[in-house]
């Protein structure tokens, strides 16, 4: 009988598989590397071990440690999560050697769809409809597009989609290095790539006894470099097609049987309109999408993983299904600027109308979040950038999008960008409300306009007046004298009150007579303290939170979420940089350069590579010119802003 369970992982899954556990009465361990060592996963475990260091391949990719980990605080059961060595056989195999209950699938099953290339053959003998494999090495033009995809793991690392032959090496080169980092193996296969389908997955669980479920499928069509986005059970395709559910599940079935499965694992296919499917790969492990099938099926998959884990016995078959559930990934992020990663300290995480957190619901429609992060989180570059799914649920597809886009916008999310507008835009979409959702999605709608801010120019504006507002009532609250005068009164008026803000300055003076603000003549002040401010505007009536930092106010309101960054009175010259500077737009480690000084280069040619958040991203010249200076230097670790190269305009 498994007693206590030491979570393999970091964040909101391990805060996850650590509520079903209290739930049962376990015991539970967590890990942390030393960035993680304030994390919320740490503060609710019963124990907490540390993994000195930083970097994945130093802490969660050490099994040794792991093992070690559990063996001294107690622990008689290792759940692995998702990511980091979820689907390593290496490490299930020594979990099981150190006398500890492995949560999860046979080491040899997971050895077999461990690697996608033998996974595709094993299929195809099954039975399982699969895509061509090609020999990265064997490429021609004619197999143009292709998709480098990783073998040894998911989740968007080490793919590349390449489009011109030219550009096949790079890639490989590229994709192999982002494998090798986040899975500890750089192997690496191409397929077909098809433009546009339907990522449609079948949730397996199968016990000792020979039992196999089929539990539901999942639609993850949406997804950015080719990780999901937006996902959602039932799917709309499957919906529509009549017999796809069936001979999906029959498919997933054989699949789980070929390797002789047994636990919770997610069976992928990609899918085309008219309801026919490839296989693409079995995802050994827990899928993060996990949520919206327990929220149409009412199970628990982490309590069913302990139990068959201690050797239950599944029933026959799965409980049906009922309503529908939306998931979308919350990511720090900023989609209008090629998906950057972003870093920071969250210093306001709040989501309206939560219903559980980690939990099934009670009723038939609500809200679920999924966090791994609370106030005061620091967001680092060593780890995935998602920061919690939210999920809703309700008895049809358009009132669960509904109202999961209408607390996300309300959502509070400071001091990180984040992909929130994005989602919202999405849910919103025509498109998505109709179900025509596939792998093209932001292709076809324009990634820009669904990455636009919520708040328009004249929402911002308004909202800039209310953040100026508050700018001041908070400087007034901590006077030291008179500070119930408000902020600028004069008795004779020589100029008006004025707080800058990047793109906005705000103008305004507090008469006997109220609130004089150029630019704003319909509207009127009712109240304002530092975190919140009312206006009248032509007669209506308008509520803004806000929150006031030294750099930046945040403000929040039903016309939508507004930053605005604080324009210093004095700007310190050794911040400045040179003409032509090419900044770093992230922290993280420089793992390749390009260029060398005194070369020329070309606009979008590009000039060196930075690894961050477990993904390689490409820095690209700004403009035609010259190399001059080149101060980044390959294994460097930089701050965002750091200068990595300055260019010249060519004479």
């Amino acid at each position: 009988m498994i007693t206590t369970v030491l979570v393999a992982n970091r964040g909101e899954i391990a805060r996850r598989v650590f509520r079903t556990c209290r739930d049962l009465g376990l015991g539970t361990v967590a890990v942390f590397a030393d960035p993680d060592a304030d994390a919320p996963h740490v503060h609710e475990a019963d124990a907490a071990v540390r993994l000195p260091g930083a970097a994945p391949a130093d802490t969660y990719l050490r099994a040794d440690l792991i093992v070690d980990a559990a063996r001294r605080a107690g622990a008689d059961a290792v759940h692995p999560g998702y990511g980091f060595l979820s689907e390593n056989a290496d490490f299930a195999r020594a979990v099981i050697a150190a006398g500890l209950t492995w949560i999860g699938p046979p080491p040899d099953a997971i050895d077999a769809m461990g690697s996608k290339i033998a996974a595709k053959k094993l299929m195809a003998d099954a039975g399982v409809p699969v895509l061509a494999e090609l020999d990265p090495e064997a490429v021609t033009a004619a197999d143009l597009p292709v998709l480098i995809k990783a073998s040894a793991g998911g989740g968007g690392r080490g793919m590349r989609i390449v489009r011109e032959l030219d550009q096949l090496a790079d890639e490989i080169a590229a994709a192999r290095a982002e494998a090798a980092s986040a899975f500890g193996d750089p192997t690496v296969f191409c397929e077909p790539y098809l433009a546009t389908g339907r990522h449609i997955e079948v949730q397996v669980m199968a016990d000792v006894h020979g039992t196999v479920w089929a539990v539901g499928e999942r639609e993850c069509s949406i997804q950015r470099r080719h990780q999901k986005v937006v996902e959602e059970a039932p799917s709309p395709l499957v919906e529509r097609i009549n017999g796809m559910r069936k001979e999906l599940f029959a498919a997933a079935r054989a699949a789980a049987r070929a390797v002789d499965y047994t636990g919770a694992g997610t069976v992928e296919f990609i899918a085309d309109e008219a309801g026919g499917f490839f296989f693409l790969e079995m995802n050994t492990r827990l899928q993060v999408e996990h949520p919206v099938t327990e929220c149409t099926t009412g199970l628990d998959l982490v309590a069913l993983q302990l139990a068959v884990a201690d050797g239950a016995r599944l029933d026959p078959g799965p409980p049906p299904s009922h309503g529908h559930a939306i998931e979308v990934r919350l990511y720090a992020e900023d989609p209008g600027a090629a998906w950057q990663p972003q870093s920071g300290t969250l210093t306001r995480f709040a989501v309206p109308g939560v219903d559980v957190e980690f939990a099934l619901g009670a009723h038939d429609a609500g809200l679920r979040l999924d966090s791994g992060v609370v106030d005061g989180t620091v967001v680092g570059v060593n780890y995935d950038p998602m920061l919690a799914k939210v999920i809703a649920w309700a008895p049809t597809r358009a009132a669960a999008a509904g109202a999961l886009a209408a607390k996300l916008a309300r959502s509070q999310v400071h001091g990180v960008v984040t992909n929130r507008d994005l989602l919202v835009r999405i849910l919103r979409h025509h498109a998505f409300r109709d179900g025509d959702t596939d792998t093209a999605f932001f292709d076809r709608h324009g990634l820009a306009a669904l990455a636009a801010p919520l708040a328009d120019a004249d929402a911002r504006r308004i909202s800039a007046l209310a953040a100026a507002l508050a700018v001041d009532a908070d400087a007034r609250s901590h006077a030291s004298a008179l500070r119930s005068l408000p902020s600028g009164w004069r008795n004779v008026v020589s100029q008006p009150q004025r707080v800058a803000f990047d793109g906005a300055d705000i103008d305004y003076r507090l008469t006997r007579d109220g609130l004089v603000a150029d630019g704003f003549a319909d509207v009127a002040l009712v109240s304002a303290v530092p975190d919140r401010v009312v206006l009248d505007v032509a007669g209506v009536q308008r509520a803004f939170d806000v929150a006031v930092h030294p750099e930046f106010v945040y403000v929040d309101s039903a016309l939508g979420p507004v930053t605005l960054r604080r324009v210093p009175r004095f700007v310190d010259p050794s911040e400045q940089v040179a003409p032509g500077s090419l900044v770093a737009p992230m922290p993280g480690s420089v793992v390749r350069i390009a260029v060398e000084v005194g070369d020329h280069v070309t606009a979008a040619q590009p000039i060196l590579w930075l690894e961050a958040m477990k993904m390689q991203h490409r820095i690209d010249a700004p403009a035609d010119g010259v190399v001059v200076e080149l101060p980044a230097t390959v294994g460097q670790q930089i701050d965002v802003g750091a200068v990595l190269a300055v260019l010249t305009e060519e004479d």
